[in-house]
């Protein structure tokens, strides 16, 4: 047996009605801040939606607390364990939705959602070939890692999903429709507003891909890559038969599955990129952010002007040959 580590990750979200979500976000922050746990807390009037690490002690304490409410009853935590905190800060912030859709008409998942389906059943009915598998999640989320053969909409949020679905209905009339997303939040509402739309056959991953990759009979098969995370460890191991790589380096296009920022704080943009390049070209997606006067990277390593002017050089000398 090995030995436990001394932290957890907690994942979770529960649809239930909080009458009050600013005073339960206040009152939420301040337990959370005395248990010494950090994390980003979602509360809205239709529940709650976590992520928060702590010590094995603390986070036990944590879930026997929420269990007790009877607001929460039935609440289901994902637990990865840690050797350290997953955030710097704790967050409890309310919301006018747990995940943003933004729907005229809104779904309630507890009256309308896709049917549910085990690891298990899913693995099963991904092989089918009348099933298409449609991934709930932003790209970068997908280019990190995705079930074999799933559909990546070509969207940059969540909200941007239903228009999708319109404008592609050809390819999913008519199939099984399967939908994942991290922990199953996204697809509670998505899976629903399709059945809505009149998909007669659409199931969801229960407890999504966290509890793909950890059950015991499917041990994450036919997952290629890792799953992106909203914490500081980023990715998280899902296919645990075997690893396929299926990001590409930003600049180079190689196999890679180390994400960065855009050193350039008005960009931001996560890119995949080797430690190599990310020295190379400075943490900058573009020339413009490489040459912005606020550049990160140039800041953290003391470059000097000089020192910047040869690496752009180099890169444009690269660029020169290549054409």
């Amino acid at each position: 047996m090995s030995e436990t580590k001394p932290y957890r990750v907690l994942l979770y979200y529960y649809y239930t009605d909080i009458e009050n979500p600013e005073e339960f976000a206040a009152e939420h922050l301040k337990y959370c801040k005395e248990q010494g746990l950090k994390g980003r807390i979602l509360v809205a009037h239709e529940g709650i939606n976590g992520t928060l690490s702590g010590t094995v002690e603390k986070t036990e304490e944590y879930m026997n607390m929420m269990k007790n409410d009877p607001r929460f009853k039935g609440i289901v935590f994902k637990v990865d364990e840690a050797d350290g905190h997953a955030f710097k800060k704790m967050h409890v912030r309310p919301r006018k939705e747990l995940v943003t859709l933004r729907l005229e008409d809104d779904i309630n998942p507890n009256e309308l959602t896709g049917k549910y389906y085990s690891p298990k059943e899913f693995f099963e009915a991904m092989q089918d070939e009348n099933t298409v598998v449609l991934d709930a999640r932003n790209d970068y989320e997908y280019e990190l890692g995705h079930f074999r053969g799933a559909i990546k909409p070509d969207i940059e949020t969540f909200r941007e999903l239903p228009d999708w679905v319109r404008a592609n209905k050809d390819k999913l009339e008519g199939k099984k429709i399967l939908t994942y997303c991290t922990g199953g939040i996204r697809c509670e509402k998505f899976s629903g507003w399709l059945v809505r739309e009149g998909f007669e056959d659409v199931a969801q991953l229960h407890g999504g891909i966290v509890s793909y990759g950890k059950d015991p009979e499917v041990k994450g098969e036919l997952w290629d890559g890792q799953c992106y995370v909203f914490d500081e460890r980023i990715a998280v191991p899902i296919n645990h038969k075997e690893h396929v790589i299926v990001g590409k380096d930003y600049f180079t296009g190689e196999p890679c599955e180390r994400y960065v920022n855009c050193a350039n704080p008005e960009c931001n943009k996560q890119i995949l990129c080797s430690e190599e390049n990310e020295h190379k070209y400075l943490r900058g997606c573009t020339h413009e952010c490489r040459v912005h006067p606020r550049n990160l990277y140039v800041k953290e390593h003391g470059l000097t002007q000089e020192e910047v002017e040869e690496r752009l050089k180099r890169i444009e000398e690269e660029n020169t040959v290549k054409m």
